[in-house]
């Protein structure tokens, strides 16, 4: 059985720091993810990996349980690095969640109901906005902002059981996002669920975007720095040199494996 032997696509995955990664181009990614949230059963958890998410992988055990048993798309040039290294070869695509994300809603045709759980109130409500602007066909259904109480996830996600949405998206960044889904999220709330970060940001306008020049060059974390160089300097200016240490010192140890046809992906659950 291949990876996607649910679906019509065919592909394999590169493990990345032992961590199964999504060897996808644009096209085979929309498509395939299409198929996944129109499915009539079960349920798939996508999440990303860029360097920040790897070094936190790294020291949280707990964390790497949560991803390996999620579908993985690469997320910026450290992965390509580590990838060039590992396999001889970047990734055909940079996955990250802030493109691909509103690519795909705009990808799917039909119509689908879409619930977000994440980031302040005001960006929520500004997200859900221009998400509406963006593809008016879907709907998009607010469910809570992300600083709820956990206690209230259970309540929280009894909510969107009711709303009955084909797609949940969770703005809660990472490790807690991936981790909270893991944890509350089950095959009666969504068909996908995606960790998408700071997309509720960028998509209420709070974070300017690099132009699109920048974002070929997978350079958009420099941009990023720029425009909040006071939350992010100590994930990019330390973060990226640690990222490099751990995949040299994989690689010098052997731990690296070869591209791989997987079985059905982990994040795939069923009733």
């Amino acid at each position: 059985m291949n990876l996607f032997s649910d679906t019509s696509i065919v592909a394999s995955q590169r493990p990345i720091l032992d961590l199964p990664v999504c060897d996808f181009g644009w096209a085979d990614a929309l498509a395939f993810t299409d198929e996944l949230a129109s499915m009539a059963i079960g349920q798939t958890v996508i999440s990303f990996l860029n360097a920040n998410n790897a070094n936190l992988m790294m020291k949280d055990a707990e964390y790497r349980a949560v991803l390996s048993r999620q579908v993985i798309l690469p997320d910026g040039h450290g992965v390509d690095i580590a990838s060039w290294l590992f396999h001889g070869r970047m990734f055909p695509a940079n996955l990250n969640g802030t493109d691909f994300v509103p690519a795909l809603l705009t990808y799917m045709a039909k119509p689908k109901r879409i619930a977000l759980i994440g980031a302040s109130p005001s960006v929520l409500k500004g997200a859900v906005e221009n998400f509406q602007k963006h593809t008016p066909w879907h709907e998009f259904i607010p469910i809570s902002d992300g600083y709820f109480d956990v206690a209230e996830s259970d309540a929280i996600m009894a909510r969107v059981r009711a709303a009955k949405p084909d797609i949940l998206l969770v703005a809660m960044g990472s490790p807690k996002q991936e981790k909270w889904i893991d944890r509350h999220v089950g095959p009666g709330h969504a068909r996908l669920v995606i960790s998408v970060g700071a997309l509720f940001d960028f998509m209420a306008g709070e974070v300017p975007r690099a132009s699109e020049t920048v974002r070929g060059m997978r350079l958009e974390w420099l941009h990023r720095l720029v425009h909040e160089p006071g939350r992010l300097w100590r994930r990019y200016i330390f973060g990226n040199p640690v990222f490099l240490y751990h995949i040299l010192r994989h690689k010098l140890g052997g731990g690296a494996k070869q591209s791989r046809p997987t079985p059905r992906p982990a994040g795939s659950r069923f009733f």
